[in-house]
């Protein structure tokens, strides 16, 4: 779904400020639950995607299928209870907010194809809704990968103990260098696009139970 076809990259504009948008306010929010004030000090407690936009990372994504936004600063200091739990819920926000918006982004095409299908918009609204719901899997699923600094590395090291997480974090310093190797073998691609497409045939079954009882017929995707 990416490349420098202008239309595509078009589309993926609103689902990149989406899902950046969302992932981002994600940690905020979650570091901010746990007592963390930090983020909104820095201006982070927003959905505003301006503010969560790295210019650079962003023309990344368009063009190059890798991007980042700006990383939401958290001190985990200041959170209640366990600190390493801390770390592991606000790691988990973003990826879950990027499926949230992915589930709701194809119950919102499912609907569109029903009410606007043959109109003028059709193409348009589902276009961008295609990109709205494939952006957001993608950024869920890639930064649940357990590679510092991905979401996941924090996940993983939350949910081991103390001891194995502690040997884990000597990884640390070549997480980058892991990450570029993985994208320029292609094996990333490997684990991604089964991953989307097994989770969009689950919330496919999902949304065709909630919608045949309304609709009767659903136009397939």
């Amino acid at each position: 779904m990416f490349g420098f076809d202008i239309t595509t990259i078009i589309a993926n504009i609103p689902a990149l400020m989406i899902g950046f948008a969302f992932h981002e306010y994600a940690h905020a929010w979650a570091a901010d639950r746990l007592g963390d004030p930090t983020p909104q000090s820095q201006g982070r407690l927003t959905m505003n995607p301006l503010v969560h936009l790295d210019l650079f990372g962003t023309l990344m994504a368009l063009l190059y299928q890798f991007g980042w936004a700006k990383p939401v600063m958290i001190n985990p200091h200041y959170f209640k209870g366990n600190k390493r739990r801390g770390r592991m819920l606000v790691a988990l926000a973003g990826p879950a907010a990027n499926m949230i918006i992915a589930f709701l982004a194809l119950l919102t095409w499912y609907i569109s194809m029903h009410w606007l299908h043959g109109t003028e918009w059709s193409y348009v609204i589902q276009m961008v809704l295609k990109s709205i719901v494939f952006m957001n899997l993608g950024l869920g699923i890639f930064n649940l990968l357990p590679i510092p600094p991905l979401d996941g590395f924090s996940i993983l090291t939350g949910i081991l103990p103390e001891r194995l997480a502690r040997h884990l974090y000597l990884l640390e310093q070549y997480g980058l260098i892991i990450l570029v190797i993985l994208l320029f073998t292609d094996v990333l691609n490997i684990v991604l696009y089964p991953a989307m497409n097994g989770i969009v045939l689950i919330y496919q079954s999902i949304i065709t139970m909630i919608l045949t009882p309304i609709f009767g017929h659903l136009w397939l995707i």
